[in-house]
């Protein structure tokens, strides 16, 4: 007898499931909150050179603010025109483009700047840096990084950056948390992640600089992936085999939630320091289900810690009314199973079985590779919303919203007869060409409704991706496998701010690396053998012949081919 035989008698996914799915599943808003929150953290807004010399008449276009914005824009751009370089827009009739990083070379102290007095052409004087700062319009973003870090001219790529180390924190979480809750247990190593995803915001909010809100985001990072992970996996381990692809599209779709929710808050909430407060207050909600949530049986069994796991399964038994369904010696029937498996288990299967045979060699790169893209265009979609020329907040909700669908639609697209293959083709080449049509569009509506769609499209391959290379990989190199995908995964992240940063030297450049590689991607998986209605490997020589994805074959004595009506 094996676990999944009980949770198949107690329910599946009965009431005790549901309410641990609730304390621990809907974790991943805040965890959405906290992995987009930087779009609207580094919002950008016009900025220009500070004039030292006139530090008390810019407080006296702050207090103009209570008169109206107008007010205190007039105010703004006098002090501006009177300071700062500028070129006229004969493309856009004839407007005024000031220079955001330099200002006139003159003695501020004795120019009157009341005068609004616009240079002309022949009597311009010479140009210098910012050597007094920069002042920001906080019309409508009263504070951001930007801001106050003073991230702009020289230093503009810097919030950029600060979002790739986040992502590298996301490695670091999942290496950590994910190793960790091998060995002490699911239940204290989710905990553990709860706490620190609720401290480390709470601290970055009063971040003096910028290097230190790097390494508060670093830290909020390597939390997030380990609470979203373990949360992961305690909802998966509770349910029965035919209800985890619907538990793994839920939790995805609470993530999904918290994107489009935290567009809502920013757009009320446009202080990033408040914001950050704000965001992090439903975290410390979850602390409180501590008395709620147990550990997982399944990790319990894997110890040998038989009576323990038994105590939990009655108690799941008995929240599901189905205790009468519990065989009176089930626990001693799985623990003879486990001896047995334990007995005849062979050597520790390593990463380097992936790559030791040619055919699985080729099958673990390609879900490496498409794993690698899916991240890399999904958060190269996300962290570019701004740049769509639409309403940010609307657009931000809208590609948030999109998942939702996206995620659901994958599950029947799996189970039809389009199988996890071409499934997963279709998805990311849609994703890829998406992209590649965004480069052709004005900024504006149609371009955020086809880019709206690439992200249906990347989101629908990276939810399919995951199932269908669990599939792939052999029972004992399963695991390390995945193991292996999501780190290929999170370097994607890391690399996608660092290629939103290539617009500087050819606009379109980004679109044109993020399409190319989905469509790549997608015809890449058609190499990989379809799993849907088929035996899967069970040993690293049955998975050697699986990738080679002939039709019929025979692996000891063992007859390994096609089963019509088997879903796996």
């Amino acid at each position: 007898m094996k676990f999944d035989d009980i949770v198949t008698d107690i329910g599946e996914f009965g009431p005790y499931q549901i309410k641990v799915f609730l304390m621990v599943g809907l974790i991943g808003i805040p965890v959405g909150f906290n992995q987009m929150a930087q779009v609207f953290f580094a919002i950008k807004s016009d900025h220009w050179c500070a004039v030292d010399e006139w530090r008390v008449d810019y407080q006296r276009c702050g207090d103009q603010a209570a008169r109206g914005e107008r007010y205190y824009l007039e105010c703004l751009h006098a002090l501006r025109n009177a300071s700062i370089p500028y070129s006229i827009d004969d493309d856009n009739n004839g407007e005024l483009v000031f220079e955001h990083c330099s200002k006139y070379d003159l003695d501020y102290a004795e120019f009157n700047w009341t005068e609004a007095y616009l240079y002309e052409e022949s009597e311009e004087p010479k140009e210098r840096d910012c050597d007094d700062g920069w002042i920001y319009d906080r019309s409508q973003y009263p504070r951001t990084i930007i801001s106050d870090f003073n991230l702009v001219c020289n230093s503009e790529k810097a919030a950029d950056i600060a979002q790739s180390i986040f992502f590298a924190g996301v490695l670091a979480g999942s290496f950590i948390f994910g190793s960790v809750s091998d060995i002490v247990g699911r239940y204290y190593t989710y905990y553990t992640a709860v706490v620190l995803l609720a401290v480390f915001p709470l601290i970055n909010a009063f971040a003096p600089s910028f290097w230190l809100y790097v390494l508060f985001r670093f830290f909020i990072a390597a939390a997030n992936m380990g609470t979203f992970l373990i949360a992961f996996v305690i909802g998966t381990e509770l349910v029965g085999p035919s209800k985890r692809v619907t538990a793994n599209c839920m939790i995805q779709c609470t993530f999904a939630v918290g994107y489009m929710l935290l567009a809502v808050v920013a757009y009320f909430v446009r202080d990033w320091r408040i914001l950050q407060l704000t965001i992090v207050a439903p975290t410390f909600l979850f602390i409180f289900t501590i008395p709620f949530v147990t550990e997982s049986p399944r990790w319990l069994i894997s110890k040998r810690r038989f009576s323990d796991a038994a105590k939990i399964i009655t108690k799941a038994a008995k929240f599901n009314k189905k205790e009468d369904r519990l065989p009176p010696n089930f626990i001693q029937e799985i623990q003879k199973s486990e001896e047995l498996e334990h007995d005849s288990a062979l050597k520790t299967a390593t990463f380097i079985d992936l790559f030791r045979t040619p055919n699985l060699r080729i099958s673990t790169l390609n879900c490496m590779y498409n794993w690698f893209i899916n991240s890399l265009v999904y958060y190269g979609l996300s962290l570019s919303t701004s740049d769509l020329g639409s309403n940010i907040y609307i657009a931000f909700f809208i590609s948030g919203a999109v998942e939702i669908p996206a995620y659901i639609v994958g599950i029947p697209m799996m189970e039809s007869r389009l199988g996890r293959r071409y499934s997963t083709s279709i998805c990311e080449i849609l994703g890829g060409v998406a992209c590649l049509l965004t480069i052709f569009l004005p900024p504006g509506g149609w371009k955020t409704m086809i880019a709206m769609i690439g992200k249906f499209g990347i989101s629908a391959s990276f939810s399919l991706i995951y199932i269908y290379s669990a599939e792939v990989i052999p029972t004992p190199l399963r695991s390390v496998g995945v193991g292996m995908c999501s780190t290929a995964a999170r370097v994607g992240g890391i690399l996608a701010p660092l290629i939103l940063l290539l617009d500087d030297v050819w606009e379109p450049l980004p679109l044109l690396i993020f399409g190319f590689s989905a469509v790549i991607g997608g015809i890449l998986v058609l190499y990989l053998p379809e799993t849907r209605g088929k035996m899967l490997p069970e040993t690293i020589e049955e998975g050697e012949v699986f990738s080679s994805r002939r039709k019929e074959h025979v692996v000891d004595n063992k007859e390994y081919q096609d089963i019509p009506n088997q879903d796996v």
